[in-house]
C-alpha cells in the first residue's frame, strides 16, 4: 500500500506564525492544508544573546490556536526562525578532521577566539561545504544559544507540537528554491522578507558568501538597501577575486516584487529572476490559496520540506 507522506513546517516571525502541511516529493511539494495566526507585540523578541519568548501563556496561545486550526494529527514540525536568533558564518578550517565530533571540537577551538562569552553555552551546528588541496576545509557553521532552543522546544511541546528541526529563515528559503538555483551553478540570491534583508552567492554550487541584516522601515528603506547590497557585493569581490556570478535571484512579497527588482538591477548590473513559492509549490485541490499567500507561506514551506 502506498501512504501520502506529508510534513508540517512552522515559521515564527515578527509577523506572526505560518504553518503549511505538505504532500508530495520533495521535488514537486505539493501544499495540501495551511494556518496562520498573531502574534501579539511584546509576546516574542528576536535575539541572540536574550530569551526570546517574553510571553509564554500569550505565545502557546498562539501557536495552539493555529495548529488546530489545521485539522491534522501531525504534531512533528520542522521550525524556521528568523536569521537574528542565530550567527551563521562561512568558516575556513586548516585541517581536515576523521569525525562529526572532532570537527565541532576544532570549530570551538576556533570560535573561542572571536566571541565574548560561553562557548559552552552555545548549539553549534556545520555543513562541509569544500575541500581544497592544501588539506583545509571551507565550513558552514550555525549558532544558537541552547537556552534559547530549549525556550521554544519546551514550549511548542506544550502547545502540542514535536520540533525536530530548525532552521534559519534563509536557509528555508533557498532550500524551497532549490531547485532552480541549482541550474544555475554560480549565482546571488537576494532575499527581502519580513524586513530583512540576506544576500548570499553561490559559486560552482558551493555557498561561497552570506550576509544578513534587518532594515529599518521608512523613507530611507530604498538607499539602505541598495548601500547594503552594494557593499556586501564590494567584500565579496575582495574576498573572491575573479569569482563571479552568472545570475542573480529576487526573493520578496509580489508587492514588492517591482521595486527590488529595480533596486537589485542597479546595483548588481544584472537582471534578476524573480522567485515565487507558487512556481515551485503546487496545491491540493480544493485549497483556496492565491500566490501571495503562498509567498507568505515560503520559509514555513521550506521548512516542512526537511521532513517530506
Amino acid at each position: 500500500m502506498l501512504f501520502n507522506k506529508q510534513s508540517l513546517g512552522l515559521e515564527i516571525s515578527s509577523d506572526g506564525f505560518k504553518m503549511a502541511v505538505c504532500g508530495g516529493r520533495s521535488e514537486e511539494p505539493r501544499l495540501d492544508l495551511y494556518s496562520a495566526g498573531n502574534c501579539p507585540p511584546g509576546t516574542v523578541h528576536f535575539s541572540f544573546k536574550e530569551m526570546n519568548i517574553l510571553d509564554p501563556a500569550r505565545f502557546t496561545a498562539g501557536i495552539r490556536e493555529t495548529y488546530l486550526k489545521l485539522l491534522t494529527k501531525l504534531n512533528r514540525t520542522s521550525l524556521s526562525l528568523p536569521d537574528s536568533v542565530g550567527r551563521i558564518m562561512i568558516l575556513d578550517l586548516e585541517t581536515r578532521f576523521k569525525s562529526r565530533s572532532d570537527g565541532l571540537d576544532i570549530i570551538r577551538w576556533k570560535l573561542k577566539k572571536s566571541f565574548p562569552f560561553d562557548i559552552g553555552g552555545i548549539y553549534i551546528d556545520y555543513q562541509l561545504l569544500r575541500e581544497n588541496e592544501t588539506g583545509g576545509i571551507k565550513t558552514l557553521v550555525s549558532l544558537i544559544k541552547s537556552e534559547v532552543v530549549n525556550q521554544y522546544e519546551e514550549l511548542l511541546l506544550e502547545s502540542g507540537l514535536e520540533p525536530n528541526k530548525i532552521d534559519m529563515t534563509t536557509f528555508n528559503l533557498l532550500r524551497l528554491f532549490s531547485k532552480r538555483l541549482e541550474l544555475a551553478g554560480n549565482s546571488m540570491i537576494l532575499s527581502f522578507f519580513r524586513g530583512r534583508l540576506s544576500i548570499t552567492v553561490f559559486y560552482e554550487d558551493v555557498l561561497e558568501f552570506y550576509r544578513s541584516k534587518d532594515i529599518s522601515a521608512g523613507e530611507s528603506e530604498a538607499d539602505h538597501l541598495f548601500r547594503e547590497i552594494n557593499s556586501s557585493l564590494l567584500v565579496y569581490r575582495n574576498n573572491h577575486p575573479g569569482h563571479s556570478f552568472n545570475e542573480v535571484f529576487c526573493v520578496t512579497a509580489p508587492e514588492q516584487s517591482r521595486d527590488f527588482i529595480a533596486l537589485a538591477t542597479e546595483a548588481t548590473g544584472l537582471e534578476p529572476v524573480p522567485l515565487f513559492a507558487g512556481d515551485f509549490v503546487a496545491r491540493k485541490r480544493g485549497i483556496s490559496c492565491d500566490g501571495q499567500m503562498l509567498q507568505n507561506l515560503a520559509p514555513a514551506l521550506g521548512a516542512a520540506l526537511r521532513n517530506l
